[in-house]
């Protein structure tokens, strides 16, 4: 593949990684957050008492701002949330639901996308210094 095509590629995989999954983690944190609240009481008490409920969720956002920085760190971490998560989730449990095993997917799916973009930047990069 020519350098410039696999930069490009390289920069549509990081942003179809990055936006998305930040949108979906940032969905499903607050989803996490606020839907179990009412269970406690509701109102903020109900937020807060409800709120480990949300720290994978949290985890999530942390490791999107680590893949932000450093793709490939990130992506290795988040692929291996998403597997974590798929088998925590959809696996283990006696619980079985299609759109959560596709939350867990493509979670899966943008981690390795960060992974990819990486090493396409590598490769682009480190064949650029071997010409020098």
């Amino acid at each position: 593949m020519k350098k410039k095509t696999k930069l490009s590629t390289a920069n549509i995989l990081r942003r179809t990684a990055r936006y998305p999954l930040l949108f979906l983690a940032i969905l499903t944190f607050l989803f996490a957050l606020l839907s179990g609240s009412e269970g406690f009481g509701g109102g903020i008490m109900g937020i807060i008492k409800n709120s480990p409920n949300a720290l994978p969720w949290a985890l999530l956002l942390f490791v999107i701002y680590i893949a932000w920085k450093r793709e490939l760190l990130g992506g290795i971490i988040i692929t291996l949330m998403g597997f974590a998560m798929l088998y925590f989730f959809n696996i283990r449990g006696q619980n079985f639901f299609m759109a959560t095993f596709i939350l867990t997917l493509l979670i899966i799916i943008f981690g390795s996308f960060f992974i990819l973009s990486w090493y396409l930047r590598k490769d682009v990069f480190s064949s650029e210094n071997n010409n020098k």
